[in-house]
């Protein structure tokens, strides 16, 4: 039986990047080697796609020498999934000539963040009707924006807390009535995000009016967007993944990410490995299963299953939730449609193995393809047969029966 050519396809133009990097490499070296033959794609952050084997090694990154490794383009044509380069012909009347590098079968998506998590590059696997392994465009459009994520939530009956957003431009034409809002429908503490970013960057806490200001300055460094949520008291973090399509899913145990701040930094996501970011989410300081009551772990990974449903996701999932002690009340924080090392950690404690996940993604992504390519696209009819523009000089309009467009 031949191996499926699996395209695994990661970095992007995002802030989340280097995250990216390390969840690939660390999928790529947990594949089973007698069933797959992997295809690393690396997209740099200026939008070049790259292809060759030093890009299965994490250092290759930190001094990045495209020499060493093939630049390619995805042949869009559908179902193809060539990856193709160009070859300098040699000599003085030699042409171009182009090539085949790759054929990918089967696409695993490990991007974070915008030009990859967000819908964009499903839409380009779509187009090149390619099957690949993470939520559609729709689910990941919704779940990468914090703004629209949290008005799907609330619209479904979900618990999220209260909340407020604004444009840069909104907000510098009246910080003041920005100010005022915020502290007439939230109080204080309230946390400023970006709404299009994830591993917490340019996410802080605001305690006071000047903490605000100072928040949302660095927020709209990092988006036009903003999103300001009601802070809590020291609530405790949960998180649960879901892995499943089309309503048939099931949720991993629940984790309690330990963290010394307010909420989970940067550093604390990926650089708790001993001060290295190799291990990536896997590195995070955590208590698994969480120390919570049986009946708490049953809603958690239930209400994961209804969200996971609710956005029609595919895959692997994690939502990550804040429970509220003193109300004994819950609240989605997010979902990450691609989660940092895919949440693979959170499986191994359900006893499935890295390599097991990977073939369920795999068996995922080519059930929900077959699914989709039997549905009927194509309706054809004769209203194409009598179709007058009604431009002057076009040939055998006049007296034409047709419709007028």
């Amino acid at each position: 039986m031949s191996k499926v050519q699996l395209g695994v396809l990661f970095g992007s133009r995002s802030c989340e990047r280097e995250v990216a990097i390390i969840s690939a490499v660390q999928l790529m070296n947990a594949v089973n080697p007698e069933k797959y033959d992997v295809i690393p794609v690396y997209i740099a952050p200026d939008g070049r796609w790259y292809t060759g084997e030093k890009l299965r090694q994490v250092q290759f990154f930190t001094r990045f020498d495209a020499s060493q490794v093939q630049q390619v383009q995805l042949d869009l044509t559908a179902g193809s999934g060539a990856l193709t380069c160009v070859r300098k012909g040699k000599g003085l009347f030699a042409k171009d000539e182009q090539v085949i590098v790759a054929r990918l079968q089967v696409c695993v998506i490990v991007m974070h963040g915008l030009n990859g998590e967000d819908g964009t590059l499903q839409g380009l696997l779509e187009l090149a009707n390619l099957p690949y392994t993470s939520t559609g465009v729709a689910g990941s459009a919704i779940g990468m924006d914090k703004i629209m994520m949290k008005r799907f939530f609330r619209g479904c009956g979900f618990p999220v807390l209260p909340d407020c957003w604004f444009t840069a431009a909104k907000y510098r034409e009246d910080p003041a009535a920005a100010l005022a809002q915020v502290e007439r429908e939230l109080g204080w503490p309230v946390y400023v995000k970006p709404a299009n970013l994830g591993s917490s960057i340019g996410v802080t806490r605001a305690d006071d009016p000047e903490g605000f200001a100072d928040a949302m300055e660095l927020a709209f460094e990092y988006d036009r967007r903003v999103l300001v949520e009601k802070g809590l008291d020291r609530p405790i973090e949960l998180n649960c993944s879901v892995l499943g399509f089309d309503g048939d899913c099931e949720a991993s145990p629940v984790e309690m990410p330990v963290s010394h701040e307010e909420t989970l930094t940067f550093a604390e996501k990926y650089l708790a490995g001993g001060g290295t970011k190799s291990s990536g989410m896997a590195s995070l300081s955590r208590v698994l299963p969480a120390p919570i009551p049986d009946e708490r772990r049953d809603e958690i990974q239930a209400l994961s299953k209804r969200i996971f449903t609710e956005l029609d996701c595919k895959g692997v999932v994690r939502i990550d939730y804040m429970w509220d002690r003193e109300t004994d009340r819950l609240f989605i924080t997010e979902i990450n449609t691609i989660p940092g090392s895919l949440a693979f950690y959170l499986w191994q404690a359900a006893g499935m193995k890295y390599a097991a996940l990977i073939d369920r993604m795999v068996d995922i992504a080519v059930k929900a393809h077959q699914e989709k390519n039997s549905r009927t696209y194509v309706f054809s009819s004769d209203i194409l047969k009598g179709v007058s523009l009604g431009a002057k000089g076009s040939k055998g309009a006049k007296g034409s029966k047709g419709a007028k467009l």
